[in-house]
């Protein structure tokens, strides 16, 4: 069985291709750019991925497709229609794979969206489900959802077998982007006004994330599946500086400051976003996964954010 990983040189792609060499899976590991620190010695550097890309050879005796490669969340969008960029990459290069595989023969197509398909926030006690009405709020989300609409409908009837899975936020050793930089606040011992802050998150580590993967490649019962994934244990903000904190082995400076001085403070900095996020609940439903098939999340949330800030690779 050979497994073909696109977006293999990111964060959630180069740990699984680690995963997969270290349990000696035949793979493929995509990229767009060539370096010298390609994530395997079975990369292939494919610069092009969108709606006209030629994949017959990086498909060839593949059995299983992982479609990691998306365009991401961007800071600062420059792109006069983000959603057509995003529909560039995320729809219209996603349906040239799935087509180009379903002519190579590839038995199953495992394709990685997003929580935020469902939404931004959880109400108290109701987390997201599988089966809850999509509401993308973002043209990064909007696309995943049409990628997964699209993929349903070509796979529909076909030998291709699909499976959809749906994470949160994604941590652990070299993680970038808001994770890093809380790690780096506590590392620093900044103080952080989040002591009052008593919502619920839903997170998933990368050893989660990769062992649920590799099972869906495989499980007989993931095919047709959109499944949910998580650690299993969410956290509040605060909480969550606090474990920090204690994988580092340091003190959580955490000051009390009220939610609506600290909204309102996100507002007056330009913040108002990101602080939305530190605040607001989104707890993901994981029983449906785990009951389909048989799985339970191997690594606590303590023992993954230990590895998160400690492993090599970690970004405090």
């Amino acid at each position: 069985m050979t497994v073909v990983v696109t977006g293999a040189n990111g964060f959630v792609g180069t740990h699984l291709c680690q995963a997969l060499q270290q349990r000696g899976m035949a793979h493929r590991a995509v990229v767009r750019t060539a370096s010298a620190s390609a994530p395997t010695p079975h990369t292939v550097c494919l610069p092009s991925m969108d709606a006209h890309t030629d994949w017959t050879q990086v498909l060839q005796g593949a059995s299983t497709v992982m479609h990691l490669a998306a365009r991401v969340h961007q800071v600062h969008d420059s792109s006069a229609d983000p959603l057509q960029a995003f529909r560039e990459t995320n729809l219209h290069s996603t349906v040239q794979l799935a087509r180009s595989a379903q002519l190579a023969g590839v038995r199953r197509f495992i394709f990685v969206s997003t929580i935020k398909v469902l939404g931004e926030q959880t109400t108290p006690g109701r987390p997201f489900r599988a089966s809850d009405p999509a509401q993308p709020q973002d043209a990064y989300a909007t696309s995943k959802y049409e990628a997964e609409q699209a993929l349903k409908a070509l796979t529909a009837g076909s030998t291709m077998e699909l499976v959809i899975v749906r994470p949160p936020l994604v941590y652990g050793p070299g993680v970038r982007a808001n994770f890093a930089s809380l790690v780096r606040a506590v590392a620093r011992g900044l103080p952080l006004p989040l002591g009052r802050v008593h919502n619920q998150r839903s997170l998933v580590g990368i050893d989660n994330l990769v062992d649920l993967l590799l099972l869906c490649a495989s499980h007989p019962r993931a095919v047709g599946q959109t499944l949910l994934v998580s650690d299993g244990q969410d956290v509040s903000t605060a909480e969550l500086v606090q474990q920090i904190a204690a994988a580092l082995g340091r003190p959580a400076w955490l000051l009390p400051m009220p939610q609506p001085w600290l909204q309102f403070a996100g507002r007056l900095t330009g913040r108002d976003a990101a602080i939305q996020r530190l605040c607001s609940s989104l707890q993901v439903d994981i029983s449906a996964t785990c009951q389909q098939l048989g799985w339970m999340p191997p690594v606590s949330v303590a023992e993954g954010l230990r590895r998160a800030v400690v492993s090599p690779g970690a970004t405090p």
